[in-house]
């Protein structure tokens, strides 16, 4: 096999590599929408631990072929289906981010918050949030990066992506567009997992830890 497809074809997949990372975003996007109150729920209340985050690691032990065959019927072809079940696969991966970040904060340094008059909310929004944002975002990290991976099934039901060159070699038996998408999508993931290291890096909390 060779890259020939790769650099003969590569405007258009330079156009599926924006669309799966715009698949892979959304959905991404989506889980931490609701990872956030379930964290931050989970890590209130220590009990909800166990159960939370078993079932959320359950749901990730799900064939993903197997969850957008049962989704079809209810959401049809295309991007919804793709992006509920890449949305649902990242909770595990947000929410126990979040629980950790949200955890991991000094209690004196909460209680001195609280000490200056700030509200509960004040203090999850001024104290608690920004120091656990660095946890919190090696998660939507590892989710992303993740995903991105996932999203490549979601070409089977025509929801796009670099997929497409994957299920389309293996359809015409041409090893060079499967090599192309894999290339592309491997390439796909270390560019947004440097990327997003470099967010983590520039963090006024892990900044202040290297200076520390």
């Amino acid at each position: 096999m060779s890259l020939d497809y790769l650099f003969d074809n590569w405007r258009r997949v330079l156009d599926l590599a924006v669309e799966h990372l715009e698949l892979s975003l959304i959905a991404v996007g989506i889980g931490l929408f609701f990872a956030l109150p379930i964290g931050m729920l989970v890590a209130h209340y220590g009990k909800l631990e166990v159960p939370v985050l078993g079932g959320l690691s359950v749901i990730y032990t799900l064939p993903s072929l197997a969850v957008l065959a049962l989704l079809i019927p209810f959401l049809g072809l295309g991007r919804q289906p793709a992006i509920v079940t890449l949305a649902a696969y990242s909770q595990v991966f947000l929410v126990r981010n979040i629980v950790t970040g949200l955890r991991g904060v000094n209690p004196d340094t909460i209680e001195a918050a609280r000490g200056v008059g700030m509200t509960p909310w004040q203090v999850f929004i001024r104290v608690r949030m920004p120091l656990a944002l660095p946890v919190v975002l090696a998660g939507v990290r590892i989710a992303l990066v993740t995903t991105i991976s996932l999203a490549t099934v979601a070409a089977w039901i025509r929801a796009g992506g670099l997929g497409t060159l994957l299920f389309d070699g293996i359809t015409r038996n041409n090893g060079s567009m499967i090599l192309a998408g894999a290339v592309a999508i491997t390439a796909l993931a270390l560019l947004v997992d440097l990327v997003l290291r470099i967010v983590e890096a520039l963090t006024p909390v892990a900044r202040s830890r290297r200076a520390g």
